[in-house]
């Protein structure tokens, strides 16, 4: 027998082999396909899926968590102060995670640690109080004093790991159109799982 042969042997083995599993590439291909259809539809229209890269809203959503975020409530409720919101970022590069502090057409300023909007005082109970002075060693400001007047339709979003986190401190503002979800669901780490 020859090499050429050989090889058409080899050749209407693996023909054969393919015709046996033909149905079963078929039948793994649609399931991928159609996989990966309903996660980015999912994913653009239901809920945002989260990967958390750092630690700007420690210990409300730890570093390196992953969870979703709630589109359609976003956009059937709107936005609401202290909401942990993802924005959308692509002149930073990634999309962020941080809280609703000031709302359209709002004045917001920290004076001594306390938030004021419009004059008025408002508490910020979700800031773990253990924490900020674990932070801070009880002799800093744990927010830094500021006064920040909004426009229409912009939106003053901050970390609540005020030490560390980039937000409308230094990035300014933002707008409604670059916020894209509210909430987060954590599913891992389990030590955190549910919702914020």
């Amino acid at each position: 027998m020859t090499l050429k042969d050989r090889l058409k042997d080899i050749a209407a083995v693996i023909m054969l082999w393919l015709m046996l599993i033909w149905e079963d590439i078929k039948e793994i291909a649609t399931t991928v396909i159609v996989t990966v259809l309903v996660v980015l539809l999912i994913n653009t229209f239901f809920f945002k899926f989260v990967a958390v890269s750092g630690t700007s809203m420690t210990p409300t959503v730890p570093d390196k968590s992953i969870g979703f975020s709630n589109i359609i409530s976003r956009k059937l409720s709107g936005i609401d102060r202290f909401d942990i919101v993802v924005i959308n970022s692509p002149s930073r590069g990634k999309n962020l995670i941080k809280r609703v502090i000031g709302l359209p057409g709002e004045t917001i300023s920290y004076s001594d640690g306390k938030l004021y909007v419009n004059d008025q005082l408002y508490s910020e109970d979700f800031l773990d109080p253990d924490y900020v002075i674990s932070q801070t060693g009880g002799k800093r400001n744990f927010t830094g004093d500021f006064t920040a007047t909004l426009g229409e339709g912009e939106y003053f979003c901050m970390g609540d790991n005020r030490m560390v986190s980039a937000d409308s401190r230094v990035y300014g503002p933002f707008t409604e159109d670059e916020i894209i979800a509210t909430g987060i669901f954590v599913i891992y780490p389990f030590s955190s799982f549910g919702g914020r």
